[in-house]
């Protein structure tokens, strides 16, 4: 989640290592052998990731090596998904040049488990469902009802905001009060809007950008582009309309910015204190920290969303193919459990798909140097456990990239709502059709 296709991909490689600076929904594979002998009595299990995932940075390949002498680890990383994916369902689909374990992006796994399941092994027995969110765990379920990948990340939603300009707008800066202006309906989110613009800091709008406030309503909705028959429905579907709708009367009333999410321009708005709020998963606090100019660090805080959503995450499969699928499988457990999770959030900054690690120390005082004392762990876990269970579509990465790219920006370039509804439709029906 999203998740959008390359905007969210391109956004988390660049952040690096540190708390939050980064979920996996980011790049990976270029194909490669199954595990082997190492010639020395070891077996080599091989990895195909994308992004910063943070499994080496974060020990956890020295430390399961080191439980398991006879285990020798190596990972092979693509920088972006819109790279590795292609390669990936390439692998999958001739079943040659695979990794033993392979990541899978929340935007792909659905059409993966349709497509492909039937290459991957059924991972329901090594992990074990109960640590698992259950909508993250029914991601990964294919009709069947086999489990072809575990969670590693999710991205549940807040909303993370400037106290500076908030306070300098007229509107309360306590985290709960704040909640309370939007709590439960994204409409109060973007009437609260309309009030932050009526004194507004010269120069500065309530919220980033249009993609990102779509995105933020979209992710809170359990039926948003398919409905459970696998029937696209997004033209049909009054919550997308609404959500479109509501972006768009949020753009036409200069509330967003004229920008789109992860490009340079927008990068500038953040350095440059240009916007007050913004839709964001725990990983978006690792992209303000590496945009932002040094004095904004404690300016920052973080409020419940109007309603709990995703966007992002990711899994790891295993490929029935490999030679040593067993090792793989026991190691792709080992990884995702609540334990391993907890350390990766605090080295790394991926919120954990596991609720019992929220109870574990790491995740549970956790704080960030950009929102101060905020306890992000507990209120990213709160809209964790609260995320709605998501119909996702293998297609939803294009359908959500036609409504922002191809929809709600061109209204805030001038753009009438219903010619950019138009223009968003024409564009992602051309692109079902490919």
């Amino acid at each position: 989640m999203r998740a959008r296709k390359s905007v969210v991909l391109a956004a988390i490689a660049t952040l690096g290592a540190g708390l939050l600076a980064g979920c996996a929904d980011d790049g990976g594979d270029e194909g490669g052998s199954g595990s082997s002998g190492d010639g020395k009595g070891k077996t080599t299990i091989t990895l195909g990731l994308f992004g910063t995932m943070g499994f080496k940075e974060a020990g956890l390949y020295d430390e399961y090596m080191k439980l398991n002498p006879d285990i020798t680890i190596k990972e092979n990383v693509t920088e972006r998904n819109e790279n590795y994916y292609p390669a990936l369902v390439n692998h999958l689909t001739t079943n040659s040049g695979l990794m033993d374990i392979q990541a899978v992006e929340v935007g792909n796994i659905a059409e993966v488990a349709t497509t492909q399941g039937t290459k991957l092994l059924d991972l329901s027995k090594y992990g074990k469902e109960s640590d698992y969110l259950e909508w993250k765990w029914k991601q990964a379920a294919t009709a069947d009802g086999q489990t072809i990948g575990l969670g590693t990340d999710v991205g549940p939603m807040a909303i993370c905001y400037r106290k500076d300009l908030f306070e300098k707008a007229g509107l309360p800066t306590d985290r709960e009060e704040v909640g309370k202006l939007w709590a439960g309906d994204w409409a109060k989110f973007v009437d609260a809007g309309r009030d932050y613009q009526k004194k507004a800091p010269s120069g500065t709008t309530f919220m980033d950008s249009p993609g990102g406030l779509i995105q933020a309503i979209l992710s809170s909705e359990t039926e948003r582009f398919y409905d459970s028959s696998g029937e696209v429905i997004y033209k049909t579907n009054p919550a997308v309309k609404s959500a479109f709708d509501l972006t768009a009367a949020a753009a036409e009333d200069g509330l967003v910015g004229n920008q789109t999410q992860f490009q340079p321009a927008w990068d500038t708005t953040i350095a440059n204190s240009k916007f007050a709020a913004m839709s964001c998963p725990p990983w978006m606090l690792g992209y303000i920290k590496g945009k932002s100019k040094p004095d904004a660090a404690g300016k920052w805080d973080v409020a419940a969303a109007p309603k709990s959503g995703n966007w992002g995450g990711s899994f790891l499969a295993v490929p029935k193919s490999g030679k040593n699928a067993e090792a793989a499988a026991k190691l792709a457990a080992w990884l995702t459990a609540p334990e391993q999770q907890a350390k990766l959030f605090k080295v790394q900054g991926n919120f954990p798909s596991t609720p019992p690690a929220y109870e574990m120390d790491e995740v549970k005082s956790a704080k960030n140097e950009m929102t101060g004392d905020a306890p992000i762990g507990e209120i990213f876990a709160e809209a964790a456990k609260s995320a709605p269970v998501q119909v996702i579509g293998p297609k939803d990465q294009i359908i959500q990239q036609g409504l922002t790219d191809n929809g709600v920006i061109l209204v805030a370039q001038g753009k009438s709502a219903k010619e950019a509804w138009e223009t968003a439709v024409k564009t992602i029906d051309n692109n079902l059709d490919q």
